[in-house]
């Protein structure tokens, strides 16, 4: 059983410059068949885009998918992890903050994503979050 971050995380998350725009996010998300992305300058985390942020912060708000910048839509990073971190902290911060998604650094360098879904797959494997988090997606 997996008992710090590294064991359970999502390795060389997806990042993006927080000038592009909405659709070409859309787009890599589809591709990489992924629910959110990193917005950084260089190795400087600014933000996380998830599909829902671009559907209700975006589209729902009427703006321009080929002209809004990912950067206006992206939510601050309020919380961390690292990846030697025990899950236990995740678990905890994501409950604190009412977060589903935890960016994982290292040296200040993103090197990760954490799920709600990867905990749950981690700790019972058999409970529904679990089996909906292991699921295909949808494509």
């Amino acid at each position: 059983m997996a008992t710090r971050i590294r064991d359970i995380m999502t390795g060389s998350p997806t990042a993006v410059s927080p000038e592009l725009d909405l659709v070409t996010v859309a787009r890599a998300m589809r591709d990489e068949g992924i629910g959110a992305v990193l917005v950084s300058d260089g190795d400087d985390l600014m933000g996380l885009v998830t599909d829902r942020d671009l559907v209700v912060r975006g589209l729902a708000a009427g703006g321009d998918p080929g002209a809004t910048r990912i950067g206006g839509l992206a939510s601050s990073v309020t919380a961390t992890v690292g990846p030697d971190d025990p899950l236990e902290k995740a678990a905890q911060i994501m409950r604190e903050r009412a977060v589903r998604r935890l960016p994982v650094l290292e040296d200040g360098r993103p090197v990760g994503i954490v799920s709600i879904g990867d905990l749950a797959i981690e700790r019972d494997a058999s409970a529904t979050l679990a089996d909906i988090s292991a699921a295909r997606p949808n494509t």
